[in-house]
């Protein structure tokens, strides 16, 4: 059974770094480019961040260039996001996501996705 399982959401202050981690199971990891994106409270889905199958090339969207750094330990099964000067638009569920072979920033073209965890910027 193919499973992603994020975790590290939960409330953090204006200006806070949390890491997000992405735990992997039932398919071949470093088989697969791997994601990140967002939902914020009554919006869509927004691609974040992607990196390919052995971490070698990153993607960023624009406005989190220099403050998300997406990153991933094929040892583990594990994908992270290190997230930094974060602002109160970054409150959001934030799933992880999965492209067989190929590199994807449009969430219709994901093979896998977890079930997401929330950060909520906030004081």
């Amino acid at each position: 059974e193919v499973q992603l399982v994020e975790s590290g959401g939960g409330l953090v202050q204006p200006g806070g770094s949390p890491r997000l981690s992405c735990a992997a199971s039932g398919f071949t990891f470093d088989d697969y480019a791997m994601s990140w994106v967002r939902q914020a409270p009554g919006k869509g889905l927004e691609w974040v961040s992607t990196l390919t199958w052995n971490g070698g090339i990153t993607y960023y969207a624009e406005s989190m260039k220099g403050r998300f750094t997406i990153s991933r330990d094929n040892a583990k099964n594990t994908l992270y996001l290190q997230m930094s000067s974060l602002k109160p638009e970054d409150t959001a569920v934030y799933y992880c996501a999965s492209k067989k072979f190929m590199i994807a920033t449009s969430p219709k073209d994901y093979d896998y996705w977890g079930q997401g965890t929330q950060v909520t910027v906030s004081t």
